[in-house]
């Protein structure tokens, strides 16, 4: 077990009064390094930009550059690598008090292709294990992570211990319950605990009105692993499941761990499933491109999907659809189906960070669905317009630009 470094607080204090955050995002970090030539192969370019990456890190970015007051959990190398990433991190805005040093673990670095308009291969360096997969249920700050607004977590995070203990343990506080030690001392999945996105910006009472209580319903077994001791989160709080599937980061059971075949993939596919549903019991939001819902859901038809996610026990269900827009659905009944936004794709990578921000955005503004939507398909258009991720993400002036036209 690699040593770690002490949590420190080196980030902006939480504000007056100690106000909760907005968003606090759980996950990857690390250092995008991207080819400034593009169509052209790695082996042949020249020079690289050195950018802040990880998907949840550049989340917390995008939301913070429209304004919203953010941090991130992870975890770095104690390298210079590192040190970029916490002086990124407080340029952009973000509090990095929680982002920490495992000794002996590089800060991963991410390498890609750019091929517009849609071949953007990414090539990850997160040996022997990234640091941000050793982030322990101790470690956080869980009052912290139960008063945000928003919370957002990833599937990767669920790919391996003790990450994946970590993240559990982090929804068990979002959902209000602590789940009791599974097998191997993992931690078993909490109680569902249902809160409709729309009221995170109106305030307790009204939320408070507007979820639908698990414990309402007088058919619903409770679940025996879950200890009804937790503290219960704040009202109105949104839990965003990104669905975020890399498969390469995920064990093959029974298959070579570099092999691609349809074998492998289908042996990764299946060790995901279940703690994907393990984790969609705590999360009020989903949202992921066809392929992430497919591991999810064991569906691909969009409409299919989104109804599958609900069912799973989410509230808003956020199916991108690539070059067919965005559909949402929510479990009130209200949906949304957005185009794309026209652009000149430079990097799709980062586009969907993009979207994710805005999500949040938009949620924690209390916009109808429609609105949320379009929002976060602009943002998400005008990072696909140029070269980087985390430098890319538009401000709220940007995106409103885009959205109103010249």
């Amino acid at each position: 077990m690699p040593e770690r470094t002490q949590p420190e607080a080196t980030g902006t204090p939480p504000g007056p009064g100690g106000t909760p955050y907005e968003l606090i995002t759980m996950g990857r970090t690390g250092v995008d390094l991207y080819p400034l030539q593009t169509g052209v192969g790695l082996a042949e370019v020249e020079t690289f930009g050195k950018f802040l990456g990880g998907s949840p890190t550049n989340v917390a970015v995008a939301a913070a550059r429209l304004g919203r007051r953010a941090a991130v959990i992870s975890r770095t190398g104690a390298d210079p690598f590192g040190e970029y990433i916490h002086r990124a991190l407080r340029e952009f805005g973000v509090d990095d008090r929680w982002v920490t040093a495992v000794p002996r673990l590089p800060t991963p670095v991410t390498f890609c292709e750019i091929f517009p308009p849609d071949h953007f291969p990414l090539y990850f360096y997160r040996q022997p294990k990234a640091p941000d997969l050793e982030i322990t249920a101790a470690e956080l700050d869980l009052d912290a992570i139960r008063a945000a607004r928003v919370f957002w977590m990833t599937g990767t995070g669920l790919c391996e211990e003790p990450s994946r203990s970590a993240t559990l343990a982090a929804l068990a506080a979002r959902s209000g319950a602590v789940p009791r030690p599974g097998p191997a001392g993992h931690s078993a999945g909490p109680a569902p605990h249902f809160v409709t996105p729309a009221a995170c910006s109106a305030g307790p009472e009204a939320a408070r009105e507007a979820a639908p209580e698990a414990d309402r319903d007088p058919d619903r077994d409770p679940d025996p692993d879950v200890r009804p001791d937790a503290p219960s989160p704040a009202a109105g709080a949104v839990t965003v499941f990104d669905l975020d599937w890399r498969p390469m980061f995920w064990p093959a059971p029974g298959a070579d761990p570099a092999a691609e075949s349809p074998a492998a993939r289908a042996a990764r596919a299946a060790a995901a499933r279940p703690h994907y549903a393990r984790a969609l019991k705590h999360a009020t939001v989903a949202v992921g491109n066809l392929d992430e819902c497919e591991i999810a859901t064991g569906l691909r038809e969009p409409k299919d999907c989104a109804r599958a996610l609900l069912d799973a026990g989410v509230e808003l269900a956020v199916v991108k659809q690539g070059p067919r827009g965005v559909l949402a659905m929510h479990r009130d009944g209200t949906t949304a189906e957005v185009p794309p936004m026209p652009v000149e794709v430079v990097n799709g990578l980062g586009a969907g960070d993009a979207f994710g921000g805005s999500l949040c955005h938009g949620l924690l503004a209390g916009w109808d669905l429609e609105r949320t939507i379009r929002h976060a398909n602009a943002a998400a258009a005008i990072v696909a317009s140029r070269l980087a991720c985390s430098p890319a993400m538009p401000t709220a002036a940007e995106v409103e630009a885009a959205l109103t036209g010249p």
